[in-house]
């Protein structure tokens, strides 16, 4: 028997196979660790880290509260302040963006090119005869191994522009959707801060009144107490009374708290920092206007001004853009190219040339979508007026019913009016009548508390006149200001808020209402 031995470099070669698999498995494994991705939670440092930075920009260069804050005052403060209209602005800008972004997409293309081209032997061939199959040329090359290549190509595909011209003009119509957007969220705004605005100026207006009353109406409870305890009333009158005041100054929390709330919703809207203390100034009341008539004179304006309606305008246009857009992409695409090139291949008799070509490409297949397109794009416009006449009625019909509110809201004033001066007429009696006796003292605080309450209520009943009057003009569609109020610093742009409303007030909103004379005609 013979043994062979195995050579030490064959052992060597066959270690090394063998250990091929675990050599891969252990790449595999390691390429496998550096790709895994281990969940990481957000650490409190960086939590901290974005509230401050959050806090400081949501009050950054906001100029200081240093007086009353009128009703102007409020609405610039909240055009310029307010985060949900900076958000609204952003979003417009972007669209403006994209939009000016898109026109590029016309502009035919400029294609540049460089390379670096290298192999490890040389490419060539030979020829053969055609007939007799016998090699004709010796084998030869006409490519260096190692050369550069460079070129410009200038291209312009008719199709592509008049796809991009429709996609910019959609773009166009998406920014100008954006600017009525941030329309309705002034518009919006207008509305909130009026009824903020008078809310907290009642709460204002009576709150120290509201203190001294509910305590002497807390004492008076408690003499009650003690005078029904002691006998010095009967029980059923002292009952009575504390039932009777109980109720007056329920009423009159709930009423004092209504309006205080507005002064936070108030502080909310014109992005107050927290802590900041502020007062309202104290406007003189402004007779409202009289109920409109001719309501159908607001439908008409509601119709051509709110932001809600052209924005359907203009997906109609998107909608009209889209159906050429995609009919346009059925015909035979054209593409013109022409450019210089250049190749360092030193076996080429001209190392740089000018090329050009003409191309035209039509899909064919694509005819056969165009029923399915034309019944979709029907379907779309369809679609797109129901959604407009529905939006249409929803808005007349919030011209009717804030018309109807702010007549309600009037009479409602009127009535609290009247009602306050009567309890204001008994309390000062009942002051000036107050005997040694218990009972027409008790009386004196129990008619006071109840007059508060009236003023409390006759204040609410004009904030809500004037919300219902706020109604109306944010129904219609007006605008609180021109627009390019960007550049404008705090005290410029309130008033220009002061002069717009007035002339927006005295003009197109006091057309459309009846007059005193006019009331009596009819």
């Amino acid at each position: 028997m013979t043994s062979t031995t195995m050579k030490p470099t064959a052992m060597n070669a066959t270690r090394r196979l063998a250990a091929l698999p675990r050599l891969g498995a252990i790449a595999a494994a390691l390429i496998l660790a550096g790709c895994s991705v281990t969940p990481t939670l957000v650490s409190q440092d960086e939590v901290k880290n974005r509230i401050s930075a959050d806090t400081a920009q949501m009050y950054a260069d906001q100029a200081p509260i240093d007086a009353p804050v009128s009703l102007d005052e409020a609405l610039a403060r909240a055009l310029k302040y307010n985060l949900d209209y900076r958000l609204k602005k952003m979003e417009s800008a972007l669209a403006f963006g994209l939009a000016d972004y898109s026109r590029y997409d016309m502009l035919p293309q400029l294609l540049a090119t460089a390379g670096y081209r290298a192999r490890n032997n040389d490419s060539g061939g030979t020829s053969i005869g055609i007939e007799d199959r016998l090699q004709s040329l010796r084998p030869s090359t006409s490519e260096e191994r190692r050369h550069w290549l460079a070129g410009a190509e200038f291209s312009w595909n008719l199709l592509d522009f008049g796809v991009s011209y429709y996609r910019a003009r959609q773009q166009a119509d998406q920014f100008l959707i954006a600017e009525e957007r941030r329309r309705k969220v002034v518009q919006n705004m207008l509305q909130d801060v009026r009824a903020a605005y008078w809310r907290a100026l009642g709460a204002q207006r009576l709150s120290a009144q509201a203190e001294e009353v509910l305590k002497r109406a807390n004492d008076a409870l408690q003499r009650s107490r003690d005078a029904e305890s002691q006998r010095i009333i009967p029980p059923v009158q002292a009952l009575n009374y504390q039932r009777a005041l109980l109720d007056a100054t329920s009423l009159l929390n709930l009423r004092r708290q209504d309006l205080e709330y507005a002064k936070r919703e108030l502080a909310a809207l014109m992005n107050v920092p927290p802590g900041t203390s502020f007062t309202v100034a104290d406007n003189r009341e402004a007779p409202l206007p009289q109920v409109p008539v001719d309501v159908r004179a607001l439908e008409d304006l509601a119709l051509a001004q709110r932001p809600e309606l052209r924005e359907e305008d203009l997906r109609k246009r998107i909608t009209g853009d889209e159906a050429r857009k995609q009919l346009l992409s059925m015909l035979p695409g054209i593409t013109f190219d022409v450019g210089p090139q250049y190749d360092s291949n030193k076996y080429l008799y001209n190392e740089g040339w000018i090329q050009g070509g003409l191309r035209m490409s039509w899909n064919l297949m694509r005819l056969a979508a165009l029923p399915s397109l034309e019944k979709a794009q029907e379907k779309q416009v369809k679609t797109d007026e129901a959604r407009r006449m529905a939006l249409a009625m929803a808005i007349l019909t919030q011209v009717r019913v804030g018309v109807e509110r702010y007549r309600l809201a009037m009479t409602d004033l009127q009535i609290a009016d009247t009602s306050a001066q009567v309890d204001q007429r008994l309390a000062d009696y009942a002051k000036a009548s107050v005997t040694a006796r218990l009972d027409s003292d008790l009386e004196a605080v129990r008619t006071q508390t109840r007059a508060l309450l009236g003023n409390y209520q006759r204040a609410n009943a004009y904030a809500n006149a004037q919300i219902a009057y706020g109604r109306i003009y944010n129904s219609v569609g007006l605008d609180p200001l021109p627009d390019n109020f960007e550049q404008d610093d705090l005290k410029t742009l309130s008033t220009r808020i002061s002069e717009h409303l007035r002339k927006t007030e005295a003009t197109t909103l006091a057309q459309l209402t009846s007059a005193a004379t006019e009331m009596v005609a009819k």
